[in-house]
Parts: structure tokens; C-alpha cells; sequence
């Protein structure tokens, strides 16, 4: 995983874009010798209820363990981990883990009927004690799916979902940089053929695992390098087929939005992403790709990294987030072990 770099695109520009990354693995389609599947709405199906958290346990804890991994940086883990209570999230023992994982109160507009979310939010983002002055992460991963010793095989449509919470500006890090990602973990195999306009039926045998997602990045008009004359944030997908992150819809007014990853059998990615927490629609997919040209086979979970500038200094935004979980649209032998309940 690398961090995600700034992209300052005009307005218009965003909208050209846009339309590029949502038509061109439709266009491929009658030239490419594959079968596209259907863009499957997230959420769609059943909801394995092992696979995410509510957070509306009142006594929700997190344990950090002692300092934190930054194997990225000196190769050093420091273990043990952080960890929750419940044994749902961990510490990246690569990145590390946000320096302040707490429960709080659902802020106003959530889920319906929640009282219970995640603040997850940074300061010193790199090695423990030294401080670089560039934007560095921390990664808070969901482990849960690890109980099942398992993946879910996209031939079951898996989809990840989650509502979070963008706070008013005043409160977000005032630098334009990325600022949160929402990721997951998949693996996949790449193409042996990548012709100028298509893709060929022809797979590697080689898997790799990679982590496609959103960032979301602050255009701050007080950042003197750049021209913006009031707060906004964009969605920023990762990744297309040349590995290449994507610019999407900008963001005018903070608030609850929701977020949400589907995996086809045809091996695409389709990003959805929408204002308010109602469920998505079709509407709401705002890109489909082979990300970094490899077809998708194993969904394994999902993750969220946290950035900061690591100068001692200046906190990340604060991010709050509920409801995070995954779905299937067939039922799978994951689903069958779990207290799924059927959504959509």
C-alpha cells in the first residue's frame, strides 16, 4: 500500500473524468472477448453480521498496546498490536494504528436507530517519538473475517459498505492533502495482455493481493499553493487499470455520506459513493475498474487509513464512521456459518 498523492483538477475537469471512469469499461465491452457482469449495488443481499460492527456496545474498547508498528518506515512492529475488545479491529503491524481509537455518541443525521459510532483520528503518523513533517498513515484494519479462516470468492458478489461522518471544515486538518482512505483487501491476477483499448481472456497465473478504495482529499483555500477559494473536498478512487488513482465527485457541503465497494465475477471493481446515509442506488456508482489491470477473485476485509502531516503538531480531521460491514448477493459458505440477515 502507498499513500495516495494530491490531485488538484479543475471542476470541469472533474466532471470529464468522471464520465471517462464510469464508460470506458462499458465501452470495452463490445470489443473485449470477456463477459462484463452488471454493476451490483453495495449492500445487496445478505449482510454477514461478523464481517463489520455496529459499535453500539455501550463498554466498546480499544487497547493500544505500547508504541505503535512503523515497519513501513525503520522495519520495526513493535508487538504487541493494538487491539479491540471485541477482537473485530487491529493495528496495522505495518503502519501502525491511529493514535486515538475511541466510541462516541452517533453524530446528528446517522443511521437510523444507531447511538454508537468510531472516532478514529492522528497525530504522530510515523515512527514513535520522530517526526518527519510530511503526511504519513496509520492504518485500522478489520480483522474479524479472520475468525472464518477464510475469503469470499467474488463468484458470490461480495460488497462493503459504510456511512461516515465528514465534520464541518473548520474542524478538518487545513492543509489540501489526502486525509482518510477506505480500502479493501482483495487479491486478484493480472492480465498477461493489456492491448491499447481492451482487455484479453488472457489471466496470469500469478496472484497478488492489492487494496483498492476511496481517498478522501481537503482542497483548503488557505493552502497558498493553490488556488481554491473555499473549502471542498474530493473523492479520489484507487485505482484504474494503469494504477493510476481516479478523480470523482467533489465535495461541497461535510456531513454523513455513504461509501460503498461491489467485486463481479467479471473480476471489476465498481466504486459508489452518495450524500446522506439512504441506501445506494445506481445512480450513486461513480467508477467500475480492473484496478492496476488485474481481475479480482478474493474479497479478504477491509480497512481505513488515517493521515496526518507527523510534525508533532496538527491532529488529523476527525473521522467518525458506522456501520461498516459486507454483503453477499448469493449466499456463500461464509454467509452459511454467519447470522446473516438479507438487505435490499
Amino acid at each position: 500500500m502507498i499513500r495516495t498523492k494530491f490531485v488538484a483538477v479543475p471542476t470541469a475537469l472533474v466532471a470529464l473524468l468522471l464520465a471517462v471512469s464510469v464508460s470506458v469499461p462499458e465501452s470495452a465491452q463490445s470489443a473485449s472477448r470477456i463477459q462484463l457482469s452488471k454493476p451490483l449495488i453495495p449492500g445487496t443481499g445478505l449482510k454477514i453480521e461478523e464481517m463489520g460492527d455496529d459499535f453500539e456496545d455501550a463498554n466498546w474498547k480499544w487497547y493500544t498496546n505500547g508504541p505503535k508498528a512503523s515497519r513501513n518506515l525503520d522495519r520495526r512492529e513493535r508487538l504487541p498490536a493494538a487491539v479491540s475488545e471485541n477482537e473485530l479491529w487491529f493495528e496495522s503491524t505495518y503502519r501502525g494504528r491511529p493514535d486515538l481509537v475511541r466510541r462516541v455518541g452517533t453524530p446528528l443525521g446517522g443511521p437510523v436507530g444507531s447511538k454508537g459510532s468510531l472516532l478514529i483520528r492522528t497525530l504522530n503518523s510515523g515512527v514513535p517519538g520522530r517526526f518527519t513533517r510530511t503526511s504519513q498513515q496509520d492504518d485500522l484494519i478489520f480483522g474479524g473475517g479472520s475468525r472464518f479462516g477464510t475469503f469470499i470468492d467474488v463468484k458470490h458478489q461480495p460488497s462493503f459498505l459504510v456511512h461516515v461522518y465528514l465534520p464541518p471544515w473548520k474542524y478538518w486538518d487545513n492543509i489540501t492533502d489526502s486525509s482518510l482512505g477506505i480500502r479493501c483487501d482483495v487479491e486478484g491476477r493480472p492480465w498477461k495482455d493489456l492491448t491499447r483499448q481492451l482487455f484479453t481472456t488472457r489471466i496470469s497465473d500469478r496472484t497478488q493481493t492489492y487494496w483498492p478504495g476511496f481517498f478522501i482529499q481537503f482542497n483548503s483555500p488557505d493552502d497558498k499553493r493553490y488556488n481554491f477559494t473555499k473549502p471542498a473536498a474530493l473523492i479520489i478512487m484507487r485505482a484504474d487499470e494503469r494504477g493510476e488513482d481516479v478523480v470523482g465527485p467533489e465535495i461541497k457541503q461535510p456531513g454523513w455520506w455513504t461509501f460503498g465497494m461491489s467485486f463481479t465475477p467479471d473480476g471489476r471493481v465498481h466504486y459508489y459513493a452518495s450524500p446522506g446515509v439512504d441506501p445506494l442506488t445506481a445512480r450513486d456508482r461513480i467508477g467500475s475498474f480492473f484496478p492496476y489491470s488485474n481481475r479480482t477473485r478474493k474479497f479478504n476485509s477491509f480497512f481505513f487509513n488515517v493521515i496526518s502531516r507527523n510534525d508533532g503538531k496538527h491532529w488529523s480531521t476527525p473521522w467518525v464512521i458506522d456501520n461498516p460491514y459486507v454483503h453477499v448477493a448469493t449466499r456463500s459458505s461464509l454467509a452459511r456459518k454467519s447470522r446473516s440477515s438479507r438487505t435490499r
